[in-house]
């Protein structure tokens, strides 16, 4: 067994025995990571209440020769506890913890989505704005490869002012009138889409909320749950779709 030591966001526990527990982080170093975390579940357990979904920690700890490694010390980086305390907020958080473990492989480093997602609920904890998760869900789309088509037809490369009318989940981007399907988008929506894809997501996350906000939200929600090809439970369970 090998030591090592990293930073992580805990994504999900799921219980084990009696007293331990499973943990799954999106880590620095690692990509995401599997660990048993031993007696955490007893009462009064410190150790326990560090490494609960959302948390931000420094962890110690061995790789397991199989797929899970055990986590022997814990330090709090940071419990967003603005996020904890406000149900909207947790909500958001939790729509991209659940993206994060989807995308995110095991043992795989994929230091600029921990980065992304550090960032992200830096972010809500700041200012809780609802532009947080649709700029999350769009970036990691682009991370994965996936960025939705926003300059010119995804079907037919139609550009002119005032043509794009539409987004297809199913092209990957917007379409012009003659090639529309899917769902309609207005001007405001797209121009929005092309601030958060061109880096000025700093200035949209400023803005409160917007129509024109909505409306990406919708998309950005549903364009990720085609991409992961399942429905998004802490989307569904509220009214972030």
């Amino acid at each position: 067994m090998t030591l090592f030591r990293d930073h992580g966001v805990v994504l999900r526990t799921i219980r084990l025995g009696e007293a331990d527990r499973i943990v799954t982080l999106m880590t620095e170093r690692s990509g995401k990571v599997r660990a048993v975390a031993k007696g955490v579940r007893r009462t009064g357990s410190k150790f326990g209440a560090r490494l609960e979904p959302l948390s931000h920690v420094a962890l110690l700890g061995w790789q397991g020769r199989g797929d899970l490694d055990i986590v022997n010390q814990v330090e709090v980086v940071d419990t967003f506890r603005p996020v904890r305390e406000d149900l909207d907020r947790m909500q958001v958080a939790m729509a991209m913890l659940e993206v994060v473990d989807q995308v995110g492989q095991e043992r795989h480093a994929n230091p600029r989505l921990y980065a992304m997602l550090v960032g992200a609920l830096r972010a809500l904890a700041v200012q809780g704005t609802p532009m947080v998760a649709p700029a999350f869900f769009l970036k990691v789309l682009a991370l994965e490869g996936s960025e939705p088509v926003l300059a010119a037809c995804v079907s037919c490369g139609e550009d002119a002012p005032g043509a794009l009318v539409a987004f297809d989940l199913v092209e990957g981007g917007v379409l012009c009138r003659a090639c529309r399907r899917g769902r309609p988008v207005s001007p405001e929506a797209l121009t929005l889409l092309r601030r958060i894809m061109g880096g000025g997501v700093a200035g949209v996350l400023a803005e409160g909320r917007t129509e024109a906000g909505d409306e990406v939200t919708v998309l950005a929600n549903e364009a990720m749950e085609v991409h992961l090809d399942r429905r998004l439970r802490s989307l569904r369970s509220g009214s972030l779709l």
